[in-house]
């Protein structure tokens, strides 16, 4: 067989292509750019120019020619003009060596280079040679892609004939019979579903989960991204790709690790370096990601903004840390959140200082919503925190937080628990052994408060539940539970004392304001209860006990104001009126009443009649009459109403408002509106 200049050049570019060029894609020049998104999509081998492979190939050949080897390393013929290497035989798939990134095949061709070679042997190069007697079935063109070609017949002995041109038919996929196909290095159109991708490398099936990611569909890009490190498990580009759909499926401590693996690969990549970086400021590790953006920053330079990033995290904890310390809680939620909002929105241990401060500012709704927020951080298999805050481990002080959160919603036995956990984290400190005595001192006098009501003990009930008091001051169940002490046993002036108590320090405690509404009515505080009951009736409008209760309420602050309540009825239907003095007196009676114009065969009408009934019985106060227009059409001209159904609201003998076919919505609003003014 004759060796040719043609089939040395093509064996050279089919290695060529099979190089792993593309593990590393990471960019120098922009180490921190859009560290959140995927890196950029393996690249294609870079192809030697004509004149430099075709001068590489004629030495070669004429070596080749001549039987010579280069550097010890070469290709040697056989007999039947078949090409062998002599050694450094193809690596298998993950093999990896030094110097060189992990191996990405493309096809059933596959190269490494550990250096340049030369033509006095200087260097070396070896390549892993198609299998004997396989015919490549594409032609390659002079860019180094392959191009489509027809497929030759099959011809007797084509290699060893002598006559055949290797390099001039198809490179078959792994010495199988179909055509490899080659992915475009043009850029994709956005635009383009990637489900039609033809998934048939690692660089195609990339390509496809950036595509995903631009879209925003992490969980498809994922898919790609976990495929494509199937292909290539050690590399630092799919690791990177990958850590980057986690984080954007909020998966953050898996993207984490990926982070860390990939630095680990490749400890020259900047890129990861700053997706690392990025990744502990989320969490709040602010020495790691210093240290990492000072890698990053060896490799390719500083960025100004994610140092900016860590420096303004970095100063408002110590200022969160600053103002806890001296009791300013105002001052700690506020720099708190300048730090969440810096950048590190998955810190547990800003997330418990906001919590505490919260708490202390009597914001408990808010703390305990912060701190569910904590616990639905993904940190599964993080490392402990070192920072410490007044000489208590961060992990102890996130547990004692929890513990006091749950103190004050009366979750005793959970806080004793967290405390408890606090404790094994931190078995030597002092303030961590304090917060669990005193958690287990209120958890055993509220336990034991709660035993001596049952029993009807009231006295020594009220006198345990005054016990944990002295070790929880601002413990809102214990207050409202001594109020339940004192209504039984008639002192109410105390009772609404310890209700005040409790709202103070939970201001939407409604079982201590239905306490104190009752205490009031007992003490014929009338003004003081209704304002307690119409806030219990807009938070519970359906609840008829507070309707009952609050109606009750409106009559007695009526009568004591001299004010006529004989037509007020709790619980009644709207009443009908047929005449127009009936109309006249009830407009002209105090209070609010509301005139609704119907007829029977009026199909809005027929639908809003039953919520006009409920509304009726939701404000017993309001006075609510009827008039049938069809029946009484003298009282309809009187109003000047002509379409139905027509509202007219009256408020202290003055029309207010007037509607004609309102939304429920509206009629429900106005009604409420009027009716709370007015008491």
């Amino acid at each position: 067989m004759q060796w040719t200049e043609e089939a040395e050049r093509v064996r050279l570019r089919a290695a060529a292509l099979a190089l792993d060029g593309g593990d590393k894609p990471d960019s120098k020049k922009d180490v921190f750019a859009d560290l959140g998104s995927p890196v950029s999509p393996l690249r294609m081998r870079a192809t030697p120019s004509s004149s430099s492979s075709s001068a590489g190939s004629a030495n070669n050949a004429a070596e080749a020619a001549g039987g010579g080897s280069r550097g010890g390393g070469g290709v040697r013929r056989t007999h039947s003009g078949e090409l062998a290497a002599e050694s450094n035989p193809p690596r298998p798939p993950g093999h990896q060596r030094s110097g060189s990134g992990p191996l990405i095949f493309s096809g059933g061709v596959s190269s490494s280079s550990s250096g340049a070679a030369g033509s006095g042997g200087g260097g070396s190069s070896t390549a892993s040679s198609p299998h004997p007697n396989v015919l490549p079935t594409r032609s390659i063109c002079s860019s180094g892609r392959l191009a489509a070609a027809p497929r030759p017949r099959p011809r007797p002995d084509v290699l060893g004939s002598g006559t055949g041109h290797y390099g001039h038919g198809s490179i078959m996929r792994g010495g199988g019979g179909g055509a490899m196909a080659t992915p475009a290095r043009s850029s994709v159109d956005s635009s383009r579903n990637p489900a039609s991708f033809p998934l048939e490398s690692l660089q195609e099936v990339t390509r496809a989960g950036n595509e995903w990611y631009k879209q925003g569909r992490y969980g498809e890009a994922l898919r790609h991204y976990d495929r494509a490190l199937a292909l290539c498990p050690d590399s630092t580009a799919c690791r990177g790709n990958r850590a980057a759909a986690l984080a954007g499926l909020g998966r953050l401590a898996e993207a984490l690790r990926e982070s860390e693996e990939a630095v680990r690969l490749d400890p020259a990549s900047g890129r990861a370096h700053g997706r690392l970086a990025s990744l502990c400021l989320r969490f709040g590790m602010v020495e790691k990601a210093r240290r990492q953006l000072m890698l990053a920053g060896n490799v390719n330079g500083s960025d100004p903004a994610e140092w900016q990033k860590l420096h303004e995290v970095e100063s408002h904890l110590g200022k969160c840390m600053d103002a806890r310390k001296t009791g300013d809680w105002k001052s700690a939620l506020r720099e708190a959140d300048a730090a969440i909002a810096n950048g590190a929105d998955s810190s547990q241990l800003l997330l418990a200082l906001r919590s505490e401060a919260l708490l202390r500012l009597n914001k408990l709704e808010e703390a305990d919503s912060t701190m569910t927020s904590l616990l639905k951080l993904d940190t599964t298999s993080l490392s402990s925190m070192s920072t410490k805050l007044s000489g208590m481990v961060a992990d102890s002080y996130i547990h004692v937080v929890q513990a006091q959160v749950n103190i004050a919603f009366g979750r005793f036995d959970v806080a004793v628990a967290m405390a408890e956990k606090a404790r094994l984290i931190d078995p030597g400190n002092a303030e961590v052994g304090m917060v669990l005595n005193s958690m287990k001192l209120v958890a055993q006098a509220r336990a034991q408060g709660n035993d001596l009501f049952k029993a009807g003990k009231f006295a020594e009930a009220s006198i345990a539940y005054g016990e944990g008091l002295k070790y929880e001051p601002s413990n809102s169940v214990l207050y409202c539970n001594r109020a339940a002490c004192w209504s039984k046993l008639g002192r109410w002036a105390k009772s609404a004392e310890d209700c005040n108590e409790a709202l103070k320090i939970q201001p939407n405690y409604t079982k201590a304001l239905l306490r104190r509404a009752a205490s009031y009515a007992k003490l014929e505080r009338w003004a003081d209860c209704v304002r307690d009951y119409e806030v219990l009736h807009k938070e519970h409008p359906s609840d008829p006990e507070v309707a009952e209760s609050l109606f009750h309420a409106q009559v007695a602050l009526k009568r004591t104001r001299g004010e006529e309540v004989s037509n007020m009825m709790f619980g009644g239907e709207v009443e009908t009126v047929t005449s127009i003095e009936q109309v006249r007196a009830a407009v002209h009676s105090p209070g609010v009443t509301v005139l609704y114009f119907m007829a029977t065969m009026n199909h809005q009408c027929t639908q809003i009649t039953p919520s006009v009934d409920a509304l009726c019985a939701e404000w017993p106060s309001v006075n609510f009459l009827k008039v049938n227009v069809d029946e009484n059409p003298m009282v309809a001209k009187a109003e000047n109403v002509r379409i139905v159904p027509t509202f007219k609201i009256y408020k202290d003998s003055a029309r207010v408002k007037e509607m004609i076919c309102p939304s429920l919505h509206i009629l429900r609003y106005s009604v409420r509106h009027y009716a709370v003014s007015n008491s």
